[in-house]
């Protein structure tokens, strides 16, 4: 298998950037705590309301609102494995994700536009399914890229139906390396499902002990998990899909101006995502994700490429080391 960098170690090579004490830690703990009391989640979806109910949660279903009580999310830390497989449909891809400081490195999703040279001159254009296998192969070219996660989307099927499957089939057979569903549909899991086995001749206990892709939701900004999302959780956790819960919170907009606050926002979407998981599969592969960044007032936009963008990565990655999971972060 191959061997992956690791961040921070104590060596002569290697950078690290700690950006918080133990106990700044558990201050932003503690006020993510309040946060899940206090106003709590938004799950839009009944289904996913009677599994937090059912665990102790304290749920309106008029206000559609979900309390978490801070033990539930202990249990639910304790339950989530710090490590999982991430399986290539060529072995020598293996990844192994897991808490810590080891790095590796992936795609970045999903654009809706590519930009090409034809005949000597710069094209922007939508982007297709052709772009997909493309990308997909060009990763399995890319020696320190481990695994592909959906980099554009395939807008020519964006009118026919069935785009997020086109999306998974083409990128599965494209790509040796582990898949990276980032734009899943909840409703479709079940057929992605079936496309997991079919790699496998059926067999499920092998699919579900080689996953060769994974799914990415994200909750919705701020303090909200929608129908979609819980779908992916619950879908995913049933089948052994590893899931990546990810925040895109943006500070300014969705979240409180200062980066602390936007953390603390962060932190209470990913956990809750993380809870469900637990509650309803306990064991149940899963990430602590982000792609929470700023939010820029003049233009309007999220730039991704933005400093803060890089701090708030890293303090995610300090997050995730705390509560001893896998992490995913944005990179600038």
């Amino acid at each position: 298998m191959k061997e992956v960098l690791e961040a921070g170690v104590d060596r002569l090579y290697g950078a690290g950037l700690n950006l918080f004490t133990k106990d700044e830690l558990y201050a932003i703990h503690e006020a993510t705590m309040d946060v899940l009391m206090d106003p709590g989640i938004m799950v839009t979806e009944e289904d996913a309301r009677k599994v937090f109910e059912e665990n102790g949660c304290i749920v309106n279903h008029k206000e559609k609102n979900v309390k978490i009580p801070e033990y539930l999310v202990r249990r639910a830390l304790q339950t989530a494995p710090s490590k999982f497989l991430l399986a290539g449909r060529d072995k020598k891809f293996d990844v192994v994700q897991e808490a810590g400081k080891k790095v590796n490195f992936t795609t970045f999703g999903t654009g809706v536009r590519v930009f090409r040279f034809i005949n000597g001159k710069p094209t922007i254009r939508d982007s297709t399914e052709a772009d997909i296998a493309e990308t997909a192969i060009l990763t399995d070219w890319c020696e320190n890229i481990e695994y592909f996660s959906l980099p554009v989307s395939a807008r020519d099927w964006s009118d026919k139906g069935a785009q997020d499957v086109h999306e998974l089939f083409t990128s599965l057979t494209n790509t040796a390396k582990h898949f990276q569903h980032i734009d899943p549909v909840g409703d479709n899991i079940d057929i992605y499902y079936e496309m997991g086995k079919a790699f496998y001749g059926g067999d499920e206990e092998e699919f579900r002990k080689r996953p060769i892709f994974s799914i990415l939701l994200c909750p919705t900004s701020p303090l909200q998990l929608h129908d979609n999302g819980t779908k992916v959780i619950m879908k995913g956790a049933d089948y052994g899909i590893p899931v990546n819960v990810l925040s895109m919170a943006m500070s300014g907009a969705t979240s409180p101006v200062h980066l602390a606050g936007t953390l603390v926002t962060h932190n209470a979407e990913v956990l809750a995502g993380i809870v469900l998981s637990q509650l309803y599969r306990p064991g149940a592969p899963v990430w602590y994700g982000s792609s929470t960044t700023t939010f820029d007032l003049k233009k309007g936009t999220a730039p991704v490429g933005s400093p803060e963008l890089g701090l708030i990565s890293a303090a995610v990655a300090q997050l995730a080391q705390y509560y001893g999971l896998p992490s995913f972060v944005a990179g600038t």
